[in-house]
């Protein structure tokens, strides 16, 4: 293995000087342009410029050849060598190509980095409702529908004290918040109640927060509340109020610093407090306040308002198709508002405004994040489409043009609006909890700080500083490959591009860009002949492309739906596509005779109690799938019926010798449904060496790993669980994982970057009583990322096993086992490998006849795959 170079790249040391000579090398001796072949450029380059030695010259003028001439995907750099020829205008395009590139990975990612959530301690038994700043103490106030004030530490969240807030209205089991609002420049809060009152709190004292008036007699059910100061004006200000009934009604305070309402009457309540009534404040007797109005929405609840100042509008939302978001307009010199209101298919749960780029989110009921320019009521500005269920929250960055959104299904997108891609996406990291439960989103961009709320729990997502490192892609990546054909290294990210890298110095070769779209790239393939790519995308579609970057076919997965697709699954006859349903999706070759294929049917059925997400081979006809409730499921390739099922609750039992027809043979049943997702299978392989011969002995011949940082082995012939360990702490969520072509690594990675090297040589080999719990022998930990490891590819290098990760935090890896990170794929400085043999993908050189597991690029029998049609 070649070490990492000491000194700067050649290009990086050479001055002006440097490249006149350079230039003149490519004029002949009548000085009309020339090109140069490789053996050329060398000996005239390295003979005049006197810098640098013949193989860096031969490495510059790969490079030059690589971006000048790459048009596709991936091309042989063997056959570059022979017949490529460099002139002046290719060598000056490729150091600019690379200036640019070197500008993007330096500069610091504006990507935020979370931490994994934390739960705080919460004083509410039922659905915080609203989640508050204070500006001029800098602490945080949170309220519960039952009426339960919280007040929290600025720097560590911590609770500070609780206050239960009084109205003597309702008896205190009926008492029911909806909504609460920060009145800043005159200390008070205001908060709305199922009683169709709102009531006004001094917030001065923290140890007494006081009901100074309340505004009785609503019409409606207040639902949702907005408070806007004039920031030239802070007398005066506007409370809009959003209720149940449609109705969109804004208090407009004219001498807010002297009081908010004129005192009318001596009505007070028992709590002492000032009694406005509803009727009074629309007939206009308060002087100081009036009230416009508007019922755009009418029947369907208001869930949103908002008071744009820079527009002197009133937009709100609902979940009426009809009227999903509506914005009022202030007339001049008038109480009335011209309404516009905007069509949606399901309804909207959410919005937000951007000042800057005046745009507003929704939030939609059908799965999609709409942005809208307030004076076009006919369509969208664009559609962000990756959100599998409904979307109920959405939050602008204003100091960036980003945009947060959180969806049903408890994931969380961070969109880049300038180029309308989703650049981050948080998942299974938040709390199992009933699919009605209340989430609030809250976000203080100062800080950087995310809090969520699902019913009466509090989780807070900080930052972490990120450490100044290269960045080998512009977006988190989603998987990495080695293709073996060409010695290149291939990623892809979740805004859909795809980045080809030179394996043996980490040059990037070619970037194709939006190969779905808007849609990320969940996972990628190559076929036996490492001629064919194939990517899969979150908007349902497997895509089929050639190395010139033509895409061949496009298949259905997903029925024309946006789906999660977990992996594909390369077979000798068929193609397999899972992630979303309990069911295999299958794609006969014979199909591909069309650019658009459909899936055919499996006809093993559905077997599985929950989604299908990983799936692993072994010759001649074993295939396992595993699922998100932990069970994996044998089944017979050929004949595609299912044999037996193995679950992680599963006892031995005696006889285990003894083999059934499935589903005689269906161990550890439990009749109630598995549904904890910390027994998520997200990865299978079968361990190399250990063939179905061996594992009637008893010991394991299967390896999966998924939530909780759990790793299992287990043995197919007998159906049962032969061993497991804790690899990372289980509190890290799911793991990613890949095994040794040679049987003796196991490499584990987390979402904190960490990858752990283990030697199951001969772990678990033999049987045992019982299932082993001891882990086995930990050769290496380290952490060549800062956030989330996706996938994890090894590859030989001569003698020397390598390893690729992938990473969230945009980056791609390249770390020599059992634990050496070499580099980042696209850092400024290179590696140079040894060139004593080629790279070989997941196999070493008596390994070569034997099927690697199923993972991503499968052999079936030990023979190659043909190529995709």
């Amino acid at each position: 293995m070649g070490t990492r170079m000491e000194v700067a790249q050649l290009e990086s040391r050479m001055n002006t000087e440097d490249y006149r000579k350079l230039q003149g090398l490519f004029l002949d001796p009548l000085g009309a342009p020339r090109s140069l072949s490789r053996t050329e450029f060398i000996h005239l380059a390295w003979s005049s410029v006197g810098r640098g030695s013949k193989e860096e010259y031969g490495l510059l003028f790969d490079s030059v050849v690589v971006t000048q001439e790459h048009r596709g995907l991936l091309l042989d750099i063997d056959a570059i060598k022979e017949e490529g020829r460099v002139d002046w205008g290719g060598l000056c395009s490729f150091l600019l190509l690379e200036l640019s590139d070197k500008v993007k990975n330096t500069r610091n990612s504006s990507v935020p980095c979370w931490k994994l959530p934390r739960t705080l301690t919460c004083p509410h038994r039922d659905p915080v409702q609203k989640v508050l700043h204070l500006q001029s103490s800098g602490q945080y106030l949170t309220v519960s529908k039952g009426g339960t004030v919280g007040l929290r530490d600025g720097e560590d969240m911590s609770l500070l004290l609780t206050h239960r807030l009084q109205n003597s209205t309702v008896a205190p089991k009926d008492l029911w918040v909806t909504d609460m609002v920060l009145l800043h420049n005159v200390h008070k809060i205001a908060v709305s109640f199922t009683s169709k009152e709102v009531c006004f709190y001094d917030i001065l004292s923290k140890q007494d927060i006081s009901c100074k008036y309340k505004l009785q007699g609503l019409r409606f059910t207040p639902w949702c509340l907005d408070y806007w100061v004039d920031p030239s004006h802070p007398d005066q200000a506007i409370l809009t109020i959003g209720d149940i009934g449609g109705q969109v009604t804004a208090l407009y305070f004219t001498s807010a610093h002297i009081s908010l309402f004129e005192r009318l009457s001596l009505r007070t309540d028992s709590d002492s407090a000032d009694i406005i009534l509803w009727d009074e404040l629309i007939k206009g007797k308060h002087r100081c306040c009036y009230t416009v109005t508007h019922r755009a929405h009418a029947p369907a609840w208001v869930r949103k308002v908002h008071y744009l100042g820079s527009l002197e509008a009133f937009v709100s939302c609902s979940t009426g198709p009809q009227s999903s978001m509506v914005i009022g307009w202030r007339e001049k010199e008038s109480r009335s508002l011209r309404v516009t209101s905007f069509l949606t298919k399901r309804g909207v749960w959410d919005m937000d405004y951007h000042c800057g780029l005046n745009l507003i989110a929704t939030a939609g009921v059908d799965h999609q994040v709409l942005l809208w320019n307030p004076y076009v009521t006919s369509e969208p500005v664009c559609v962000l489409s990756g959100h599998t269920s409904p979307v109920t929250a959405v939050r602008f960055m204003q100091t960036k043009q980003q945009l947060l959104s959180y969806s049903k299904d408890k994931v969380l997108c961070l969109w880049d609006v300038s180029s309308q891609l989703c650049v981050h996406r948080l998942a299974d990291v938040f709390p199992k909890t009933q699919e009605d439960t209340h989430t609030l989103l809250f976000l203080h961009e100062e800080r950087q700080l995310l809090l969520l709320s699902f019913n009466s729990q509090l989780l807070v997502l900080d930052t972490v500083k990120e450490e100044k490192r290269t960045s080998s892609h512009e977006h988190p990546v989603t998987c990495v490959l080695y293709n073996s054909l060409f010695r290149q290294v291939v990623s892809s990210d979740s805004a859909s591009s795809v980045i080809c890298w030179l394996a043996d110095t980490g040059q990037k070769v070619k970037q194709f860009h939006r190969c779905h779209g808007n849609a990320e790239i969940s996972t990628m393939a190559l076929d036996g002949t490492q001629t064919r790519l194939f990517t899969a995308g979150t908007d349902g579609e497997v895509k089929v492309w050639d190395f010139n970057g033509r895409c061949l076919h496009r298949m259905n997965a997903g029925l024309g739906r946006a789906v999660e697709i977990s992996q594909v699954l390369l077979l000798r006859r068929s193609i397999l596509v899972m992630g979303w349903e309990r069911m295999l999706t299958v794609f006969r070759l014979h199909s591909f005779s069309q650019s658009f294929v459909e899936p055919s049917e499996w006809k093993g059925g559905v077997q599985h109690r929950s989604d299908v997400l990983c799936a692993a081979f072994q010759p001649p006809q074993t295939l396992v799938t595993g699922s998100y409730d932990g069970e994996v499921i044998v089944w017979n390739n050929s004949t595609e019926k299912a044999l037996r099922k193995l679950q992680p609750n599963a006892e031995p039992r005696e006889g285990r010798k003894q083999q059934g027809h499935f589903p005689d043979s269906h161990v550890g049943v439990n009749c109630k449904a598995v549904s904890d997702n910390s027994n998520a299978v997200t990865r299978l392989f079968f361990i190399p060496g250990r063939t179905p011969a061996a594992a009637t002995t008893g010991g394991a011949d299967l390896v999966s790993c998924g939530g909780s940082g759990v790793v299992r082995l287990w043995n197919t012939v007998h159906s049962h669980l032969v061993g497991q360990f804790t690899a990372h702490n289980g509190d890290l969520g799911s793991i990613v994982m890949t095994v040794s072509p040679c049987g003796k690594y196991l490499v584990t990675a987390d979402r904190q970057g960490t990858v752990k090297t283990w030697d199951i040589q001969h772990y678990c080999l033999q049987p045992d009583d019982g299932i082993t719990k001891e882990p086995p022998k930990l050769l290496r930990s380290f952490r060549p990322h800062l956030d989330r490891v996706t996938h994890l590819e090894m590859c030989f290098q001569g003698s020397s096993l390598l390893l690729l990760s992938a990473s969230s935090d945009c980056s791609v890896a390249l770390s020599r086992l059992p634990g050496d990170t070499v580099g980042l794929f696209g850092q400024e400085e290179q590696w140079y490998l040894e060139r004593h043999g080629p790279l070989h993908k997941q196999r070493e050189p008596e390994q070569d006849q034997r099927d690697d597991g199923g993972q991503e690029n499968t052999r079936e029998g030990g023979k190659r795959s043909p190529p995709a049609p």
